[in-house]
């Protein structure tokens, strides 16, 4: 046997068991733990975090799609409710979204910085031909990464999660994540273990729908896939009592038209350094995060101490440096927007599974305010 791989699954056992162990004294002395969702005045129509969740604005449907986004809801405008603060700081703009694409210009080729690759809109948009600006920043993709099966009706892996694995705000960064890991998660979309608190969001009923039609060997080459492909520093973090103002396109928060700016209050704005790569599926354009002053030392003392018993460390399980241990995932420096997403869907009962079931007690008791400290901490690590 592997000598590291040994210790790896050692400590992945001892941790899991230290897990089990204060989970249980947690519970105990927690019984009626409070969700994020509950205590908060900025949510969606799911009574969920919106700047996770982003909501369907009031007259809003759920039907079409915002640009560039896939399946899911209508481009529509909207700002988060209940933000609150004296406006303190200003947090630099990112780039303007670009214009819709119109007839004329659907066949043009397009491109970005430092790519040598031309797409067209169509192109951009197919996912049984994932559009890959950079070929050589990767691994080859097998197959189900480039293509899916599209006589099944599964699109290649790498159109949502991008051939680099790293995911968007919408999704999920998979990059780096162990092989059985990822292979489990699959398997909870596909038992129904595994869903979303957020009614209207897109991407995870998009992986519902994926796990029925992959093979289990497929399964297993996209996990090693990613599993190959380290996790690298992509989104910038701002601490900041100022933000850009937004709205909601689709599953994710943009620009707001008009401009201007706003108290962030309690949440986190995570946008797209320049949304025209966004929308071009561009893996190389990073995101940036707008975090509440002060919330990466908040998150710190929450995610290093458990504070003071209302968690516990989540070094415990993740590791001294919250990059996994064994089966266990790594959590540093990946989006907030997705950490935060899997804090509140854990705590409503919307993912489980055997890893999340040991996660239960241990979130039960974080509100919104922690869950935004906590995730502004962990992007701020290095992956």
């Amino acid at each position: 046997m592997n000598p590291r791989r040994f210790h790896a699954s050692t400590l992945a056992v001892a941790a899991l068991a230290s897990l089990s162990f204060l989970a249980v004294e947690i519970a105990a002395q927690n019984p009626t733990g409070t969700p994020a969702a509950t205590s908060q005045a900025s949510s969606t129509t799911d009574n969920l975090p919106a700047w996770a969740y982003p909501p369907t604005p009031p007259g809003r449907g759920g039907g079409g799609r915002g640009r560039g986004q896939g399946p899911g809801g209508a481009a529509a405008t909207g700002t988060p409710s209940g933000v609150a603060g004296a406006a303190q700081g200003s947090a630099p703009a990112v780039a303007p979204a670009a214009a819709a694409a119109t007839t004329a210009d659907a066949a043009s080729l397009m491109h970005v910085p430092g790519s040598t690759v031309a797409y067209t809109q169509a192109q951009v948009r197919n996912m049984h031909d994932v559009p890959d600006w950079f070929p050589n920043g990767h691994p080859p993709m097998p197959d189900i990464i480039s293509h899916g099966d599209k006589q099944l009706g599964g699109g290649g892996c790498g159109y949502c999660h991008l051939p680099t694995g790293y995911g968007r705000t919408e999704n999920q960064s998979i990059a780096g994540l162990p092989v059985q890991y990822t292979i489990d998660q699959v398997a909870d979309f596909k038992s129904g273990a595994r869903k979303t608190s957020g009614s209207r969001l897109s991407p995870v009923a998009t992986m519902v729908k994926e796990s029925q039609t992959v093979t289990d060997d497929e399964v297993k080459i996209a996990a090693e896939y990613f599993a190959s492909i380290k996790l690298t520093r992509w989104i910038r973090v701002v601490e900041t009592d100022t933000v850009p103002k937004t709205r909601v396109a689709g599953a994710i928060w943009v620009l707001a038209d008009g401009g201007g700016t706003e108290p962030i209050g309690e949440r986190i704005v995570e946008l797209a350094e320049d949304q025209d790569r966004f929308e071009l599926r561009d893996a190389s354009a990073g995101f940036v995060a707008y975090v509440p002053t002060g919330s990466i030392a908040k998150g710190k003392e929450i995610v290093t101490t458990g504070a003071g018993g209302k968690t516990i460390p989540c070094t415990i399980c993740h590791g001294p440096d919250l990059k996994g241990v064994g089966n266990i995932p790594s959590i540093a420096g990946r989006s907030p927007s997705e950490m935060a997403r899997q804090i509140v869907d854990i705590q409503n009962g919307n993912r489980n599974g055997v890893q999340a079931a040991l996660m239960k007690p241990v979130v039960a008791k974080l509100t919104n305010e922690d869950i935004v400290n906590i995730t502004a901490y962990l992007v701020s690590l290095a992956p």
